[in-house]
């Protein structure tokens, strides 16, 4: 059991974080609806109605689907773009796909390496590009959870008051749906910039997102 906290703690901490944070979310949520439904005279819900609601689903969706964005741009740009000084940027000769045996696929792969980088043929390109089409799968997913979630939310406040609800193309060309959307997207886009720069001058000790405490500003590529 230690060796096992020990091997994914990471993984563990931030999970735990996770169901934490979204408990927090359910309960805040609920009693801001609930105090907003009181005010209105309209029925309030229990936390498993809150939790199942569109209300609840478009927040959670809203906030995943950008920053699965998030990781998607960073790792395909990352293979191309670079930023001399920071760790988060390959060395500045290493730009591209790179080759065969920078990489270890094919015949220079390890007797370790995963089974789809030495077979060849489309499995290894399948794989060689299968992060960046995990993230975008899922970028995508929980971006259709939240047009969905967020229309349903949506015309559930203008059926209370009164007005017509919008079919799925008037709720995509909707105002409510592109403020949701960038909102959390220019957020992303700043702590990512921001880190890619803060590495360049700010150190933190032990970290692998830092380079070492020592290493001059210009050192690109470095982690420590």
């Amino acid at each position: 059991m230690r060796k096992t906290l020990r091997e994914n703690g990471l993984t563990l901490a931030f999970t735990a974080l996770l169901v934490l944070a979204l408990a927090g979310q359910a309960l805040t949520g609920q009693a801001s609806y609930n105090d907003a439904a009181t005010d209105a005279g309209l029925p309030t819900l229990s936390i498993v109605e809150y939790v199942t609601s569109s209300q609840f689903t478009v927040d959670v969706a809203e906030n995943w689907q950008s920053e699965y964005l998030q990781f998607l741009l960073y790792i395909l740009l990352t293979v191309w773009l670079l930023q001399k000084g920071s760790p988060e940027s390959k060395p500045l000769d290493s730009a591209g796909r790179e080759s065969d045996k920078d990489q270890k696929v094919g015949v220079y792969a390890d007797q370790d390496s995963p089974r789809w980088a030495a077979v060849g043929g489309w499995r290894t390109e399948l794989f060689s590009r299968s992060l960046g089409l995990a993230m975008g799968a899922v970028f995508l997913g929980s971006w259709a959870a939240q047009l969905v979630a967020g229309r349903s939310a949506y015309n559930a406040e203008q059926l209370q008051d009164l007005q017509d609800p919008l079919t799925w193309s008037q709720y995509l060309d909707a105002p409510d749906f592109w403020n949701r959307t960038f909102q959390n997207w220019q957020s992303e886009f700043l702590a990512v910039g921001s880190m890619v720069v803060f590495s360049i001058y700010l150190r933190e000790r032990g970290s692998p997102e830092s380079k070492p405490v020592g290493t001059a500003d210009t050192a690109t590529g470095v982690e420590g």
